[in-house]
């Protein structure tokens, strides 16, 4: 039986975060890993996924130059969008890439508890003094009568591997991956329609955000049916036919964006007494597991299914298992965590959303701003979107909602407000340069100042020193 230090199971971000600190710290890691160094986020999640979104961007926006005073004609090559991404992430996923690794020793295959210090791999058996599982998550295939049945079923493991963009796309899902998706391949040519059961698009987060989107999709041609029931999906006539109370969908081909689930089952969790929900292995704020030396990071706990939560949930249950003592600061609880939605316009969130501080029934004020009121933006032929600040009586920031250009940078500024407990007028005070997008920050937070202007003790105060 071989010894180490650290074993890690699976190489996603967070396993990455644990393998390549966990190495320059000096210790021993073994970090075991079933396909691909990077797992879903780079090989196909996040970053295929943006490339394919800019190649549809570049194209739209060709197509648009007449906006700019600028006249041309432009094709696209079927293959070549695909081609362009696989080449993209083959170069990320280069020997550079491999290099931040190579203090750790490598395993490929699938991982199995015998007990709770021992894994076995192909054979061969492991144990270490800390084990971290970090197996994320896999698409969730919702049981639909007949979706099984379709050949060629895409979802976000395979789609990057296909030869020729459709015809026709039907989505299912129209969460992030739904909405991504639904943008890059109409853009590309597709005709896209999506349909998922939630109110809206991209439902964790706002709502005016999500039909502000829906608006931008209807006017690009997408077709989006929101609250629908589907109720089966067939092959007729070389076609897939998605039926559902808003309507039936004809697509050429078909592609599932309807949640995750966590990859547990192949680990044997029963044989190292590690608990677990159909949501995800059960840890504390610690991300320890029911056997306090063994951590579960990343998508596979449940919590934040997002790579930077994964990759920071890495650091901070290594820094933990490294700690003589707990200490407080290595809770998962204690940071917030942002999101971001690759589409133009992009959305993004931090903290609490209008509707959820008005279910808490927390006494909330709503600044927003439009995006069309600040010339940078409308110069840069981006006046579509907002900026949604929720705040307490006294200028405490509980969340903040962000749709439009460069709204996934942006919301940073508000991330770190929260976490650290700053108010309006910190952001306010602080100089942002002109006319950078960032200024739009500064100035929704001018907006809530103005505001405070109008009550009735400053009111007094300007008759004082009139």
């Amino acid at each position: 039986m071989k010894k180490c230090d650290l074993l890690v199971i699976g190489m996603g971000p967070a396993g990455m975060a644990v393998t390549a600190m966990g190495a320059a710290m000096g210790l021993s890691v073994l970090s075991i890993e079933k396909d691909k160094v990077g797992g879903e986020c780079l090989n196909c999640g996040c970053i295929p996924s943006k490339a394919l979104l800019k190649a549809g961007e570049a194209l739209h926006s060709a197509k648009n130059l007449r906006g700019y005073g600028i006249e041309g004609q432009f094709t696209l090559n079927s293959s070549d969008p695909m081609q362009v991404v696989r080449d993209k992430t083959h170069a990320i996923n280069d020997k550079k890439f491999q290099k931040a690794f190579e203090r750790a020793t490598m395993v490929k295959g699938e991982a199995e508890f015998l007990d709770d210090r021992t894994v076995q791999v192909a054979g061969e058996s492991y144990t270490a003094k800390k084990i971290f599982i970090a197996t994320g998550t896999e698409p969730f295939v919702p049981p639909i009568p007949g979706l099984s049945d379709v050949p060629d079923i895409l979802t976000n493991m395979n789609m990057f591997e296909i030869e020729k963009m459709p015809e026709s796309l039907a989505i299912i899902g129209g969460g992030a991956i739904g909405s991504e998706m639904a943008q890059a391949f109409s853009r590309l040519g597709t005709k896209v329609s999506l349909a998922h059961m939630d109110p809206h698009l991209v439902p964790v987060g706002d709502g005016e955000a999500g039909r502000l989107l829906e608006e931008v999709f209807a006017g690009e041609g997408i077709e989006v049916h929101n609250g629908a029931k589907i109720t089966s999906v067939s092959v007729e006539g070389g076609l897939i036919k998605t039926v559902t109370d808003k309507g039936t969908l004809t697509s050429e081909r078909i592609l599932v964006a309807a949640g995750r689930k966590p990859v547990i089952e192949p680990l044997r969790l029963d044989r190292a007494g590690v608990e677990f929900t159909r949501k995800g292995i059960t840890v504390d704020g610690r991300m320890r597991t029911s056997r306090p030396h063994i951590y579960a990071v990343g998508d596979c706990n449940g919590h934040s299914l997002l790579s930077h939560a994964a990759m920071h949930q890495g650091m901070l249950a290594l820094m933990d298992a490294m700690s003589p003592v707990p200490m407080g600061m290595l809770k998962r609880e204690r940071y917030v965590v942002p999101w971001a939605v690759f589409t133009q316009p992009e959305i993004a969130q931090v903290g609490m959303t209008e509707k959820e501080a008005l279910e808490k029934g927390l006494k909330v004020h709503v600044v927003k701003k439009d995006f069309r009121s600040y010339g940078r933006t409308v110069a840069d032929g981006r006046p579509e979107g907002f900026i949604k600040v929720i705040t307490g009586p006294r200028g405490k920031i509980y969340g903040a909602t962000i749709v439009g250009e460069a709204a996934s940078e942006l919301i940073h500024e508000w991330t770190m407000a929260i976490q650290y407990k700053k108010k309006m007028h910190h952001v306010m005070m602080m100089q942002h340069a002109f006319p950078s997008v960032s200024m739009i920050n500064k100035m929704v937070a001018e907006d809530w100042m103005m505001e405070k202007m109008k009550s009735k003790w400053m009111q007094r105060l300007v008759k004082l020193v009139k």
